[in-house]
């Protein structure tokens, strides 16, 4: 795959919204208003797939006075379908900067002989949840591991197995058609001996039997490893993702 279309990109960051799910939502004019607390970004922002109202200025200003009334930021995720399209624009007009960015890469799933040394599962266990928890922030690592519990079947866990310890993990979510990566880990003092391509290379085959024609992921652009190991997987860059916050020199809230 070399081309994806605005359906297939829709319905990709429609299985990312399903896959990780925020504790808390709401719907705002179509917008998806998600809160968790935590440093998960996109558990803390409003997705854009979709715009039902005829107002965004006041959807955005509904937003940000959610926001302010549980104390969190105000922090919006936009992609290259986001509706309406002028929304990046209105974000800049109200004192948004964007921040992290993303991309969404996309493969069709090949079937394969999976790895031996890859434990498939259907929920995270105890030495699955310490590799993962270990690699991200601690800012994140409550939050997320409860966010885990939420997340919709049907889901596959898996950790790659040496000298008997779980050394990289990943999570697969199916959606909209499509097989969604996420919690790609690999831990510290074991990067660069194959196992995250272990785990990815399992991943692909257990999505290969499901009912999916695309496997998505996104990865921070920034993160040339990354991207350059999803690349050698064959995936390819379909979408950008960012994430749009007040800027604090403006002197408004965020």
């Amino acid at each position: 795959m070399t081309d994806t279309t605005g359906e297939q990109r829709i319905r990709v960051e429609r299985a990312h919204v399903l896959a990780w799910p925020a504790l808390r939502a709401e719907v705002i004019d179509g917008w998806l208003w998600r809160a968790s607390g935590g440093g998960s970004q996109r558990a803390n922002s409003v997705s854009t797939v979709d715009f039902t109202g005829d107002d965004p200025r006041r959807a955005i200003e509904t937003i940000e006075a959610r926001c302010q009334a549980i104390g969190a930021v105000a922090r919006f995720q936009t992609f290259d379908e986001t509706q309406p399209a002028i929304l990046p624009e209105l974000l800049r007009q109200r004192g948004y900067v964007c921040g992290e960015e993303t991309t969404t890469m996309v493969k069709s799933p090949v079937p394969a002989e999976p790895p031996a040394e890859v434990e498939v599962r259907d929920a995270a266990w105890p030495e699955w949840l310490d590799t993962y928890t270990a690699e991200i922030t601690p800012n994140r690592r409550t939050i997320n591991v409860r966010i885990l519990d939420t997340v919709p079947a049907p889901r596959a866990f898996f950790g790659c197995r040496r000298d008997g310890r779980i050394i990289a993990t990943a999570l697969c979510v199916i959606g909209y058609g499509c097989a969604v990566v996420e919690c790609v880990a690999a831990r510290s003092d074991c990067r660069r001996q194959g196992a995250a391509r272990a785990v990815m290379q399992a991943l692909e085959a257990w999505a290969a039997t499901q009912k999916v024609d695309l496997l998505a992921l996104q990865v921070v652009s920034s993160n040339t490893p990354a991207v350059r190991l999803y690349q050698r997987l064959g995936y390819v860059a379909a979408a950008t993702n960012r994430f749009w916050v007040r800027d604090p020199a403006t002197g408004a809230s965020a």
